[in-house]
């Protein structure tokens, strides 16, 4: 055969998918919608220190948020993306003994740097979990309020993580995001974007505030399972 007519013969065989192809596809992991792969930013993994800095209990009116999402003692919380555990121990002397404080990360560091936390402030309610990127890893119907502190952001896969979440959640569960305006991966996420990908978790949307803006952040959004 000539060596032109080999040549069309291969490239008509590569334009059709050819072995390499086929078997390639089949071993890939089906296709994310596009909001699952937008930009997001590198998570956090320098000094935990800088989450507690002097006055940010007033600059968040961190108090109001936490009547806000119904946390009261006795109360089970999660903070995703937990850092520091800055809102950990907040929320936990919230909830009192009788109540209990998920500390949820992906950061090995910060795990440990929680752990040792809560128990130099003698916090026996608050349990470090080292979750996976999309997944919080909670218990199932195991809390009543959750929180995303300056962690949106930076989620891969956001409507993959909050469907992974709804099993955690009790009747009536709020699940707050505070954050920043941003392109994804600048740091911040816009509204509506954070709305929309909810929406396409399965929830619905109950309030919206902007009271947290001393704290360099945007907004806060109140959601709940449900449509």
């Amino acid at each position: 055969m000539h060596r032109l007519g080999r040549v069309l013969i291969l490239f008509v065989f590569l334009a059709a998918g050819g072995p390499f192809m086929f078997s390639q596809g089949a071993s890939q992991a089906p296709a994310v919608s596009a909001g699952e792969q937008r930009k997001t930013s590198e998570p956090y993994t320098g000094d935990l220190t800088i989450f507690d800095s002097p006055g940010r209990d007033e600059r968040l009116q961190i108090n109001r948020v936490m009547d806000i999402l119904g946390i009261t003692p006795g109360k089970s919380v999660a903070d995703i993306g937990a850092g520091s555990g800055w809102f950990t121990v907040r929320a936990a002397r919230r909830v009192g003994e009788d109540g209990q404080v998920y500390a949820v990360d992906i950061n090995p560091e910060a795990i440990q740097y929680i752990a040792k936390r809560v128990k130099d402030e003698h916090l026996a309610n608050a349990k470090t979990i080292l979750s996976q990127p999309d997944d919080p890893q909670l218990p199932a119907d195991s809390v009543d309020a959750v929180l995303l502190l300056k962690t949106y952001h930076e989620v891969a896969r956001p409507i993959v993580l909050l469907r992974n979440l709804r099993a955690a959640l009790r009747p009536g569960a709020k699940v707050g995001i505070i954050d920043r305006n941003g392109n994804g991966e600048n740091h911040g996420v816009g509204s509506e974007v954070v709305i929309r990908e909810a929406k396409q978790a399965g929830y619905r949307m109950l309030e919206k505030y902007d009271f947290v803006k001393p704290d360099k952040v945007d907004y806060f959004l109140v959601f709940t399972a449900g449509p």
